[in-house]
């Protein structure tokens, strides 16, 4: 995907996607793959329990100049919410790391819910 790409050679996270995974809507925001690791690393070294595996995540350090000369095999969403029903889970966004090639359709901005 010529998006997921663009995001990693450009180091910019304001690609608004909408993806369909497996029946499931999943809505936010395009950052490069490492922004999105150094985000969960974050989150991870600030809990008591899953402190020991922020390390994971920033175990790999690439050049993004490097890694935007191949296709991304992984689209990483920063804020990002699954849409059902009438919500948003999580209503403040999440993490999520979804494969290119579980995406059966997509659109390019995020939805969200308006209160009527």
């Amino acid at each position: 995907m010529e998006i997921a790409a663009t995001v990693e050679a450009e180091q910019t996270n304001q690609m608004p996607l909408t993806v369909l995974v497996h029946g499931a809507v999943i809505t936010g925001r395009l950052v490069p793959e490492g922004v999105w690791r150094q985000h969960v690393a974050g989150l991870l070294r600030d809990s008591d329990l899953l402190g020991p595996f922020a390390g994971i995540f920033m175990g790999r350090t690439e050049d993004p100049r490097a890694r935007a000369d191949r296709m991304p095999s992984h689209l990483h969403f920063h804020r990002a919410r699954i849409l059902q029903g009438q919500v948003g889970i999580p209503e403040t966004g999440g993490m999520y790391r979804i494969a290119i090639e579980d995406v059966s359709a997509w659109t390019a901005g995020d939805f969200g819910y308006v209160d009527q």
